[in-house]
């Protein structure tokens, strides 16, 4: 598969990272389209921004023209859809986005690529691929046991997660329809370097470094599957370049994690990398909880590592360590990307007495 490789989102947190592993670790191009929202930042392109085999183009994937100008000046042989509104506080307050950009600019993308694939000679139309890259969060919610498997059904109960399960049907349906070559992955949450600090583990880390209140949701026992984002990363062109056209691939770590436990091990880390003369655990208080919380996410990525070999590098603890690490030491990054339009604000109110088994008894 020769060509440069398409990635959108690519100055957000996962594309940011895949768009560097691309162009340090392989020979490939890479064109980079997105529309920098608050949460796109070229700085965290910063180490790869000189290279011959990068471009960027900054548009927004639902502008159908410039998205055709971009194919045929480009010619790429892959897309790797990763440009999404993506967090469920803000698809909350406002949906509207997450509708344009999740499900409209899904089709659109998905419109000009099969346009262009069309056109493409017998050969590279063969090589080609769409990878689109999605989310455990469309599975719902899970009890106390079992995991996600690429067989387990829809059951999105948030509006971000709404509009990532229509942008996943429509890739399928694109496929079937039309042939278009698609993967499709639903991994479970990133974490690592250069992540938005709205995001849980960033905004733990630079709360409780600053002498904030660190929030918890509800009793603090909703429980996420974290995959460190190089990992991901990885996984993802596993998936793009061996992958079986028209198949779903799980990425996980099993790694679960209360946000409460996921809380005590930051500050735990905090205490011994910055410490402040109390325990950073000190400054953890219980809010509200968000409307419509999945209590339960656990991903199954038996497939993925039986059929192409992948498995998590980093340990949960190795990974958390690095990426505390890397938050105290760019503090100059944190600063620029939460100067406009994000404050670190959640969108629940502390409770006043922030105990979890009040929380349980409400």
């Amino acid at each position: 598969m020769d060509g440069p490789i398409l990635v959108t989102g690519g100055a957000g947190f996962i594309g940011s990272a895949l768009v560097r592993h691309l162009l340090t670790r392989t020979a490939r191009q890479v064109v980079n389209v997105d529309k920098l929202t608050y949460a796109g930042n070229l700085e965290s392109l910063e180490p790869v921004l000189p290279s011959p085999r990068y471009a960027f183009e900054q548009l927004d994937i639902s502008a159908a023209a410039e998205l055709e100008r971009v194919f045929r000046q480009r010619r790429p042989a892959a897309v790797v859809h990763l440009a999404a509104e993506s967090h469920v506080d803000r698809s909350i307050d406002g949906s509207a986005e997450f509708i344009q950009t999740n499900i409209v600019g899904t089709y659109q993308l998905l419109e000009v690529t099969r346009a262009y694939w069309e056109g493409l000679p017998p050969a590279d139309r063969d090589a080609f691929r769409f990878l689109h890259v999605s989310t455990d969060e469309v599975f719902g919610t899970l009890g106390q046991h079992g995991e996600f498997t690429e067989r387990t059904a829809y059951r999105p109960r948030s509006p971000y997660s709404a509009s990532k399960a229509a942008s996943d049907h429509l890739v399928r349906a694109w496929y079937h329809t039309y042939g278009l070559p698609m993967l499709v992955t639903n991994c479970s949450n990133n974490y690592g370097p250069y992540q938005f600090p709205e995001k849980l583990i960033p905004l733990v880390i630079l709360r409780a470094a600053a002498g904030e209140p660190v929030e918890i949701y509800g009793d603090g026992g909703h429980v996420r599957d974290w995959l460190y984002v190089d990992d991901h990363v990885r996984a993802l062109l596993l998936v793009l370049e061996r992958g079986t056209v028209g198949e779903s691939y799980n990425i996980g770590a099993r790694t679960e994690r209360t946000n409460l436990q996921l809380a005590r091990e930051i500050c735990a880390l905090l205490d011994e990398l910055a410490p402040r003369g109390e325990p950073h655990a000190d400054l953890i208080a219980f809010v509200g909880d968000r409307p419509g919380h999945d209590r339960r996410y656990a991903i199954d990525p038996s497939r993925l590592h039986e059929q192409l070999g992948w498995a998590p590098e980093e340990s949960f603890h190795s990974g958390l360590r690095r990426t505390v690490r890397w938050y105290l030491e760019n503090r100059t990054w944190c600063e620029h990307v939460a100067s406009g339009y994000y404050r670190r604000a959640r969108v629940a109110e502390i409770s006043p007495q922030g105990d979890p088994e009040d929380r349980r008894r409400e």
